[in-house]
């Protein structure tokens, strides 16, 4: 054990070498809180929305207004995704410790630079997706090292439970945000992005003076055409499917824009140019080898699939809580918002209980039958969930909530570890990259196909549904059939919102005024529009959830088929490791 400090108390900073009793744990709570603040963030703007909009003075379902409100989601997710890679290699040749903490830093700038907006209307909008595209930058630099970070403090047979507690943060943080986020909001919608500073500030000093490098740096140059064809093909492929939810001329998606189709086209091209040329340099930002490790490439198409069939929950569970059961329970669409994250947090405890659970476990009897179980329990609560209807009984919905965080909890820790001790010391930087990369781009991807394939399903039944219900309330028939072959998105975004979507719909047109106040009232109060969206929706879950099942299903057999407990035998030097 050994301990530098210097001389000077005023000046001292602990430094502490792997066998210092202390430092692992150390390593493990600040890496912890990097990813608890930065996953709550990528929640805390979604339910936070409303406020944000009406604080810059900026009507989001206006329809020169929908991208606004999509990038100000999804530019963080992109950006964290296409730069995890580059991070976690950049960690590897420069110390991922530096780079750690410069994410640290670099995010707690940029949430002060959110919480002061200047701008209102368009201007402030783009400031907000400006400011989050670097909070995003800070959050890859979080994301790529800290697993990096772990693995290198904790021997192996510690490193499934630290893992878990780690990646139990990650996606808890990504719950609590919505409860958090509800609850400031209410208060100023500054105060949302102020919640990470003195997080960020604690975490930045903190991680300064109390990590070190231990992990294995090989002297590298930069894989410039790696780098920028892996940066540029990621950010295609996920801007084409962003720009693919929105509607397009008649079409409800964009799926049919040449520019949607092109960019997805263009991001395939980049990404296998990606694959040759990592083959081809002296010194490659990613090591193609890896994934001739069966561990590591049958555990990240795992992740993958996994990550793609929970990513989209969590706005299909705001939609349904937000747009049709709370307002059929009394709530108001202003309120829906805090509840609805409040209602969702059995999921989170689910997650809670299982991750550090199945970590512990998985570090003794290794990653397949955890991985494996939690993937096929997940699977079965996406087909509970289209058997209770849609106006469901709470503790129904919140049992099946629970026994998805369990199943996420079961799956997430065990899969982690076993990508991280597949690969060489050398690599690990590389490989949180990767998984990263997979986490990130598959919750982006799967936001993009759940939104898409829910629209496509309401598309089928929900205009002739809403035409109908509102000329049974005394709606000329012209403005009904208006409204009723509008994109669905809007109702989606309006229930998604917490605004009420038959005002937002209705209001503009002035067709409200004209009627009795009887029928306005009822076409705007809490049960018109839940009672005429369930039937759609639920057509349009069954869609969504049969496909996230599949999913789940494909990440279960890769999980068995990746193995048991495999461990990467550094000492050896042998390229594919061995299994215990």
């Amino acid at each position: 054990m050994t301990e530098s400090t210097t001389r000077d108390p005023a000046v001292r900073r602990p430094r502490f070498d792997k066998d210092h009793p202390h430092y692992r744990w150390v390593a493990l709570s600040n890496t912890t809180l990097g990813m608890l603040m930065a996953t709550i963030n990528s929640s805390i703007v979604i339910i936070s929305l409303p406020a944000i909009f009406r604080g810059i003075g900026l009507d989001p379902l206006e329809p020169g207004n929908v991208g606004y409100l999509l990038w100000i989601i999804m530019s963080f997710l992109v950006v964290s995704a296409v730069l995890v890679v580059t991070l976690g290699r950049l960690g590897d040749i420069y110390g991922r410790v530096k780079i750690y903490n410069l994410g640290f830093a670099v995010f707690s700038v940029f949430s002060v630079l959110l919480s002061v907006d200047p701008f209102q209307g368009g201007a402030g909008a783009w400031w907000l997706i400006l400011m989050r595209v670097g909070q995003g930058v800070g959050g890859a630099m979080l994301f790529a090292n800290s697993t990096a970070i772990l693995t290198d403090a904790f021997p192996a047979h510690q490193r499934g439970m630290a893992l878990g507690i780690n990646q139990v943060s990650a996606i808890a943080g990504s719950f609590l945000g919505l409860v958090i986020g509800g609850v400031l909001s209410e208060w100023h919608w500054r105060a949302v992005f102020w919640v990470s500073v003195p997080i960020g500030i604690i975490g930045t000093v903190w991680g300064y003076r109390s990590l070190v490098e231990l992990g294995e740096r090989r002297k590298a140059r930069l894989d410039v055409p790696g780098n920028l064809t892996f940066g540029l093909g990621l950010t295609s492929l996920l801007v084409a499917i962003t720009y693919g939810i929105q509607p397009y001329g008649d079409h409800s998606t964009g799926w049919s824009s040449p520019w949607v189709l092109g960019g997805i086209l263009l991001g395939i091209f980049l990404l296998a140019a990606f694959v040759i040329v990592e083959q081809r340099v002296e010194h490659p930002m990613v090591s193609i080898g890896l994934f001739r490790i069966r561990t590591f490439a049958l555990a990240n198409l795992a992740g993958l699939m996994a990550a793609i069939g929970r990513g989209g929950l969590q706005f299909m569970l705001i939609i349904w809580l937000q747009g049709i059961w709370l307002p059929l329970h009394g709530f108001s669409y202003e309120s829906t918002p805090l509840w609805a994250g409040i209602y969702m947090l059995p999921l989170t405890v689910g997650f809670l209980v299982a991750g550090p659970v199945s970590g512990y476990l998985s570090d003794r009897y290794g990653a397949r039958y955890f991985a494996t179980g939690g993937s096929l329990l997940v699977a079965v609560t996406f087909v509970l969930l289209l058997v209770i209807p849609v106006n469901f009984s709470y503790w129904a919905f919140a049992t099946i909530l629970l026994l998805n965080g369990i199943g996420s909890g079961l799956f997430t820790a065990p899969n982690t570890t076993a990508v991280m001790n597949s690969v060489p010391a050398h690599e690990r930087g590389a490989a949180s990259g990767i998984r990263g990369t997979v986490f990130n781009s598959g919750n982006s991807l799967s936001i993009g196909v759940f939104f898409s394939l829910m629209v496509v399903g309401l598309a089928n039944v929900l205009p002739r549904t809403l035409t109908d219900g509102l000329t049974g309330q005394g709606v000329s028939h012209r403005v009904a059939a208006e409204i009723g072959n509008l994109p669905p998105v809007g109702s989606l975004f309006a229930s998604f919102l917490g605004y009420n979507p038959i005002e937002s719909l209705l209001g503009p047109t002035g067709e409200l005024e004209k009627l009795p106040a009887g029928n306005a009232d009822t076409l705007t109060g809490k049960e018109f529009f839940p009672h005429l969206m369930s039937g759609p929706f639920h057509d349009g879950l069954v869609v969504v959830f049969l496909a996230a099942a599949g999913m789940m299903v494909v990440a279960a057999v890769a999980s068995w088929a990746a193995g048991g407990k495999y461990v990467h035998d550094d000492s050896s030097g042998e390229a594919l490791g061995r299994e215990e």
